[in-house]
């Protein structure tokens, strides 16, 4: 049997690894390299087309538990972003170029995935993961509507902006993690003071926008708020956001900074950098002259500027079961942030649970579930969850995996328990999972 993967993003290629990895041949198709989204630039598959961080890689974080379930599990996203990782202090980060480069060499060399590089309008027979991604071609996005009999909804997603590292005056700045974790030189953090702060936000509360077609602050995910958003909504939001000091000493004074922008190693070269938190939807002109006024990028020299482009995704809820499947139609899964997973490591997490429950279905056996006391299991209870009324797009937390039945004193050791009792099923899960039975 031969099964379909629409879309060679994070979603498509970790169910088409996890496919091949039970004997069980794929055909995937992407549109990649003779058609590209919006936000898309490169012709490699899983490209990160917004930040180059998976987020916190501590089992303190629900995310960091994620990464961790999916590395247990064999993950294929996972294995590359640890092969192709840069210093970012406590979280994961990874040289995007070379990331998405391994994933493709990966996927290619494969003998049991076909890659078909072609843009699919209808959806094929037998048995499918969708996995186009947010910005599904507007053919197929047609021929899912129809399917699913809904109307798709959206968000609004934001890039930040990249730097050279060259173009940075380190003399206006200073290398150092948050509470010293890493190895110190993690960040390249740009302080300012309150004079320097205020005079920014001024300057970015009346920037120029890009029009975007129907956006609306109110339409924006919180995970990726414009910076400018952010600065609407009072004049320290910032510094109790993405500029916040809280952590950080200032070397040359020996004080915590008024605010400081962070920059993060974007490649493992480190000649690029991504500003932290610095998602906009500004006019290119304007994100030079603003961001600009920060001391230690007067001179920055901007190897891409931030973006804004439209995230679409389906009422999972009156839509899908609990292994991603439609409801109407079983043989038909759906996978990644199309399903309203936010998130690079919940598009993988969706994608790896849609794959192994499509192999065992192709191989004759019952899908295994995942329970909500399993950070992979509590996104996929999540998305289903008919109760919902009013779905949006969720990142991990540890507020959707079932609680501990006993009491642990302390928010960190609590969600320590939650991860090691996690981590304790999946161990158990993989030995169903891989005894083939």
């Amino acid at each position: 049997m031969t099964i379909n993967v629409i879309g060679a993003g994070l979603a498509g290629c970790e169910a088409s690894y996890q496919l091949a990895k039970s004997n069980v041949r794929v055909r995937l198709f992407e549109m990649k390299p003779s058609k590209l989204s919006p936000a898309h630039k490169s012709p490699d598959f899983s490209e990160l087309v917004c930040s180059n961080s998976f987020r916190s890689d501590e089992l303190t974080n629900a995310c960091g538990l994620l990464k961790e379930e999916l590395r247990r599990l064999d993950s294929l996203i996972m294995g590359c972003a640890m092969e192709t990782r840069v210093k970012a202090g406590g979280a994961l980060a990874v040289d995007r170029g070379a990331f998405s480069a391994a994933v493709t060499a990966a996927v290619k060399s494969n003998p049991l995935i076909e890659v078909v590089p072609e843009e699919v309008t209808e959806i094929p027979d037998g048995l499918t993961i969708i996995a186009t991604g947010p910005l599904t071609s507007d053919a197929l996005a047609g021929v899912i509507g129809s399917l699913t009999g809904n109307e798709a909804l959206h968000f609004y997603d934001a890039a930040a902006p990249l730097v050279t590292y060259e173009s940075v005056d380190l003399g206006s700045a200073f290398f150092a993690s948050r509470y010293l974790k890493g190895e110190g030189d993690d960040y390249i953090n740009c302080p300012m003071d309150r004079e320097e702060y205020d005079a920014f936000v001024d300057a970015l509360t009346g920037a120029e926008e890009a029009p975007v077609h129907g956006f609306e602050d109110a339409l924006v995910f919180e995970g990726c708020m414009p910076v400018e958003v952010m600065a609407r909504r009072g004049r320290d939001t910032l510094r109790y956001g993405p500029l916040k000091p809280v952590g950080l000493r200032d070397p040359r004074t020996g004080r915590e900074p008024y605010a400081v922008v962070q920059l993060r190693r974007d490649n493992a070269s480190g000649s690029l950098y991504n500003m932290v938190g610095f998602q906009t939807h500004l006019k290119f002109p304007e994100q030079r002259r603003v961001f600009s006024m920060i001391p230690a990028l007067k001179n920055a020299e901007f190897a891409r500027y931030g973006v804004m482009h439209r995230n679409s995704y389906i009422d999972s809820p009156r839509l899908l079961d609990g292994f991603y499947r439609l409801k109407a139609r079983p043989e038909l899964f759906f996978a990644g942030q199309i399903t309203g997973v936010e998130g690079y490591v919940e598009s993988t997490a969706s994608g790896f649970y849609a794959g192994v429950s499509a192999s065992r279905i192709a191989n004759g056996l019952s899908p295994v579930a995942f329970p909500p006391e399993t950070a992979v299991g509590a996104l996929a209870a999540y998305i289903s969850d008919a109760t919902v009324p009013k779905f949006q797009p969720m990142n991990i937390n540890f507020g959707i995996i079932a609680p501990l039945l006993h009491r642990v004193k302390g928010k960190r050791a609590k969600n320590l328990a939650v991860s090691e009792r996690s981590l304790a099923i999946i161990e158990s899960i993989k030995k169903e999972l891989f005894s083939g039975e």
